[in-house]
C-alpha cells in the first residue's frame, strides 16, 4: 500500500512537471492565451497521469477496457482539473495579474484538493450503493 502511495505521488509530481511544461511551450513560445495554454497543458498532464498510473501504479489492475478507464478518468479527474485550473487561472491571472506559472501551481493544489474530495466522497457512493442497493 505504502509502495503504491509513493508511486501515485511520483506521477502527479510528474504530471506537474509536464503541466507546467507545456504551459510554458504553450504561452511563452507559441503564444497562446493563457486559458487556451491551460486548457492544454491540463489536458497533457492528465494524460501523462494516465498513462504513467496504467502502467506503473496500478499495473496489475490493467487489462482489457483501457479506453473505457481513460474515458471514466476524463469525466472525473480530468474534467475537475480542466475546469478548476481555468476558473483558478482566471481569476488568478486575469483578475489579481498573478504570473501565470506561480498561479498554475496555485491551480494545481486547488484542483488536487477537489479531485481528493471527488474520489473520496465517489468511493463512500460507491460503498454504500454496494451495501444497501444491491
Amino acid at each position: 500500500m505504502i509502495r503504491r502511495w509513493l508511486k501515485f505521488n511520483a506521477v502527479g509530481a510528474m504530471g506537474i512537471v509536464v503541466q507546467l511544461a507545456a504551459l510554458v511551450i504553450c504561452k511563452s513560445l507559441l503564444h497562446l492565451d493563457y486559458l487556451v495554454a491551460t486548457v492544454l497543458a491540463v489536458e497533457a498532464a492528465v494524460l501523462h497521469n494516465f498513462v504513467w498510473h496504467e502502467r506503473w501504479t496500478w499495473q496489475q489492475r490493467a487489462g482489457p477496457g483501457r479506453l473505457g478507464r481513460l474515458a471514466r478518468f476524463h469525466l472525473s479527474n480530468g474534467a475537475v482539473s480542466i475546469v478548476g485550473n481555468v476558473l483558478c487561472m482566471r481569476l488568478l491571472v486575469g483578475h489579481f495579474h498573478m504570473q501565470y506559472l506561480v498561479a498554475n501551481l496555485l491551480s494545481i493544489a486547488v484542483t488536487s484538493l477537489a479531485n481528493f474530495f471527488l474520489s473520496d466522497v465517489t468511493a463512500i457512493l460507491s460503498r454504500f450503493a454496494t451495501r444497501y442497493c444491491m
